[in-house]
């Protein structure tokens, strides 16, 4: 039986309202992109949604407490609370570059959590 989803895309600007057409998580037809990547971006929110995420992290001996880190590719959507609540855990050692990995391989998924600044230590 086919079902009907809308969703509200937001690779590009428009911020189109497409109508997905799927049998379960098969997609049949996506109606209403202004763009090509409207498609794309519909089969992919059905199939595997991904969310980028930014967060922090604690530092010991640094001039601030927390560290602003965010993943390097979008992550798995039901996997976000389990990654936050792992975040909370991990306290780093000062100083920090912009861009280092604080955590390789988040959650087995393949996808680095990164330094989103520099930050000295004390």
């Amino acid at each position: 039986m086919t079902e009907e989803s809308e969703i509200i895309c937001v690779t590009c600007p428009k911020g189109c309202t497409l109508k997905v057409l799927h049998e379960g998580n098969e997609v049949v037809d996506v109606l209403g992109s202004g763009c090509k990547r409207g498609k794309e971006y519909a089969i992919c929110e059905l199939k595997d949604p991904r969310r980028m995420v930014a967060s922090s992290v604690r530092v010991k001996n640094g001039i601030h407490p927390l560290l602003p880190v965010y993943t390097a590719a979008a992550f798995p959507k039901p996997l976000i609370a389990q990654l936050a609540k792992d975040l909370r855990q991990i306290t780093l050692e000062a100083p920090v570059k912009i861009n280092e990995v604080v955590w390789a391989d988040a959650l087995g998924t393949g996808i680095d959590i990164l330094a989103s600044r520099d930050l000295p230590a004390s």
